[in-house]
Order: structure tokens, then C-alpha cells, then sequence
């Protein structure tokens, strides 16, 4: 067991707000102590996530004060009986889904652990975590199987994290793609492999769509033969959602996952009668809760990327000391892939 310090580095948010408000460097924050269960990672990396935002902003509650980030990877430096007799060992290279990432160390639950395998960079594994396997149960299990191979199947902003990872996993599961993109992402949505791309306008200012742009509707519309899209990801949110419900085929889901413009308001389950249409808000901790499962989801995306059929791009890495900058950045739209912090 290799000795961790007291006192570490983290990026702690003590109350909610914009960025550069709650977002604070702490020196001398306590180190995690070892758990039942646990180990303790060094991190070396962070992952950014809009998740994150939503935490800091206490759209998602999260008991104050904290540090922030749940994703990241590095060195095991402790471990408890638990998890060594789950075959965890100090030394070991891993990658986790776990709050409290933003930090020079991270109690980890073992069962949110997963190794990184040989010839894959650790940067690559860590991007794989929170945006790989959300994407991997978006198209994999949160349709509930109401879309099959060769149906049609609408992801929003191709251009950007977890829907670059979706739009290509659509594709390895054999389903017809529709993808959205802004002009300003048009150079990395073009190569996802999409059947089929809607280019919007960009937001005056701004790097993400400005989705009045494009009747994208009445696009879908055309493309499908007026049958509608079986599957719709929608990680947009406020802005899209009339759209998606506009979309959808006969029998079709609608998955909505994320607020990148703001959340879904309420709207009455009537609706749905129309073509007896399904809706859902996953999160994916439910999708991972089972060891196994977060061991087969990843195994299927690791292999992807070993075999060259996945792509994922790190758009920027940040210093720990910008978590700021990376928040700012993330918001305004303007990443273009992965953003990680370095520990």
C-alpha cells in the first residue's frame, strides 16, 4: 500500500452557481480515507461531463460541500480487503465512474473500477467511461428494442461527445443513422459515418445549433418516407424536444438524456396517443449498477477501439488549476470530442 497524503488538491464546489463562481482550487482538501470496499486512485485524470455542470449548478443535487467530477483513472494506491479479494491490486492502471474526480485521489468502490487494457491509452480508457457507455446503453438497451436493424434512428449533435460515440455505435448495431450537427462541427460530424446529416445554422456567437435553423422535421420526414424515426437520443433538451416528439415513427421511443439547453419541461402523457409512442429519461447509472454489466458494456467498446470500427477524439485537455476554463468551455458549446482535465 503505497501512503496517502492528508491533505490534497481538489476542485471543490461549496455553493452552487456559474463557473467561475462555485468552481474552487483547495490545496489542503482531506484526502479520502479507505473504505469496505474501496481502493484509492491516484488520479492522473479527469473526465468533464455535462453532468458535471448540473451538480455544480444543483440542477442534480449533491450535498454541499463537494468535490467535483465523477470520472476519471490512474494508479491504485490502496486497497481494501474487498477489493483485493476481487483480484484489485495497488499498482494496477484502472479507469472509474465515481464521484469526487476533480482531485489528486478518489475513493473508488472496486465495483466501479475497470482495468485498462493492454495497448489502450489511459486518456482514451477515461474518455470511455461516462461517454462511451452512455452512449453504449443509449443504443443498446434504453429503446427497449423498440427499433431494429436497418429502422431509422435520429441522434442530435453528432459533432459533439457522447453523440459522436452514439452515432457510430448506431451503426455498428446496424441501425439507419439521421445526425444533426452545427455548421462550426460539420468538419467532425461529416466523418462519424451518419446515413444521413442535417446541417443547421450556428447560434449567432455560439459553436452549437441554433435548431430553428432547419425544419428538421419535415427533413426527417423526407428522408424516412413519412414514416418517422423508430429511436430519437435527444441530448438537448428544451430545444429539441417538440421536434423529437414530431419525429417519431409508429411505435417509436423517445430518449431524452440530457439539458444541454436547458430541461424538458412537463408536457401531458396525450401526446403520446397519436402513434402510441414511447418516452423515457435514463440515466446511466442504472445501466452500469451490475459489475458485469459495466464490465460487458465496456469490453464491447474497448474491443471497438482495438479494432479500429470506434473513434474517439480527446478535443482538449485542461490543467486541474482551469476547471473553470474547461466548464466554461463545455457550455459554450464549442467541444468538439473528450475534454479531460490532468491531475
Amino acid at each position: 500500500m503505497t501512503e496517502v497524503p492528508t491533505l490534497m488538491r481538489a476542485c471543490v464546489v461549496r455553493e452552487h452557481g456559474d463557473a467561475d463562481t462555485a468552481l474552487k482550487i483547495e490545496t489542503d482538501f482531506p484526502a479520502p480515507t479507505l473504505s469496505e470496499g474501496n481502493v484509492i486512485v491516484k488520479n492522473t485524470f479527469a473526465g468533464l461531463n455535462f453532468i458535471d455542470t448540473y451538480h455544480r449548478k444543483g440542477l442534480y443535487p449533491r450535498e454541499l460541500p463537494f468535490v467535483a467530477g465523477q470520472e476519471g483513472g490512474g494508479t491504485i494506491v490502496a486497497t481494501s480487503p474487498e477489493a483485493e479479494a476481487a483480484g484489485w491490486a495497488v499498482g494496477q492502471t484502472v479507469t472509474y465512474i465515481a464521484f469526487g474526480s476533480y482531485a489528486e485521489y478518489t475513493s473508488v468502490p472496486a465495483s466501479k473500477c475497470v482495468a485498462v487494457p493492454e495497448g489502450l491509452d489511459l486518456d482514451v480508457a477515461v474518455a470511455c467511461m461516462v461517454q462511451g457507455l452512455t452512449a453504449h446503453y443509449l443504443v443498446s438497451s434504453a429503446h427497449a428494442d423498440l427499433i431494429k436493424k436497418g429502422e431509422w434512428m435520429l441522434i442530435y449533435s453528432v459533432g459533439s461527445g457522447t453523440c459522436q460515440w452514439a452515432a457510430q455505435m448506431a451503426k455498428l448495431r446496424g441501425y439507419k443513422v439521421i445526425g444533426t450537427t452545427s455548421k462550426g462541427k460539420f468538419d467532425v460530424a461529416k466523418d462519424i459515418g451518419c446515413d444521413e446529416l442535417i446541417v443547421l445554422e450556428t447560434a449567432e456567437g455560439k459553436t452549437y445549433a441554433e435548431y430553428k435553423s432547419v425544419d428538421i422535421a419535415a427533413k426527417v420526414n423526407e428522408i424516412t418516407g413519412g414514416a418517422g424515426c423508430k429511436c430519437i437520443i435527444d441530448g438537448v433538451g428544451a430545444s429539441t424536444y417538440e421536434i423529437s416528439l414530431a419525429c417519431l415513427a409508429r411505435r417509436g421511443i423517445f430518449i431524452s438524456f440530457g439539458n444541454a439547453s436547458g430541461s424538458v419541461p412537463a408536457f401531458p402523457v396525450l401526446r403520446l396517443t397519436g402513434k402510441s409512442t414511447f418516452v423515457t429519461r435514463p440515466k446511466l447509472g442504472d445501466y452500469i449498477a451490475d459489475p458485469n454489466e459495466l464490465a460487458d458494456r465496456c469490453s464491447d467498446i474497448f474491443n471497438w477501439l482495438k479494432e479500429g470500427r470506434l473513434k474517439v477524439g480527446i478535443d482538449r485537455t485542461f490543467a486541474l488549476e482551469a476547471a473553470v476554463d474547461g466548464h466554461n468551455y463545455l457550455e459554450q458549446g464549442k467541444s468538439k470530442g473528450k475534454v479531460l482535465y490532468t491531475i
